[in-house]
């Protein structure tokens, strides 16, 4: 069953993660929720959810700013021609619609094998933020605490500099 956002939250907290949440009109791209980053601390993300010719998934997180090459991307985490997945096949894996994708999704995760990538330059900073599995809110946490939170889900992460 798909976790609600406050589902999600309330786990947040009973696995002692301490975070931030912050409501916002809907956005579906970076540079929209780029509007309502005004007065939340940390840095912000950019997740990419691809699968590859032999149909493996992977999301993908890093700093909302940072260029990527799919090419480069596709040899550094070991996908063969990987595309961006179609909606419907990310809402059967993770749960969440475009412009709510987020490394929580990780608690929609059942039917499918997901490699989770985080940047490592995203996590030299003091704080994160991502959708909490809704793209009407952004939520803050750690670096630490995003990899308690996919480590209590059972996906640890592959971190990898991008």
């Amino acid at each position: 069953m798909l976790q609600t956002q406050e589902e999600l939250l309330k786990i947040l907290s009973d696995i002692d993660i301490k975070y931030t949440n912050h409501e916002h009109p809907a956005v579906f791209t970076v540079e929209e929720a780029a509007l309502h980053h005004e007065g939340i601390q940390g840095v912000h993300s950019k997740n990419l959810f691809f699968k590859d010719k032999k149909k493996n998934l992977f999301l993908v997180v890093t700093l909302a700013n940072k260029s990527i090459k799919i090419k480069e991307l596709a040899k550094k985490i070991g996908a063969k021609s990987p595309s961006f997945g179609k909606p419907d096949l990310l809402m059967d894996a993770l749960g969440v619609i475009p412009g709510a994708v987020t490394p929580f999704a990780a608690v929609n995760i059942a039917a499918h094998e997901i490699t989770i990538i985080l940047d490592e330059e995203m996590l030299e900073n003091e704080l994160l933020n991502f959708h909490p599995l809704v793209n009407t809110a952004t939520t803050t946490i750690t670096p630490l605490d995003l990899v308690k939170f996919l480590k209590h889900c059972h996906r640890a992460p592959e971190i990898i500099r991008l």
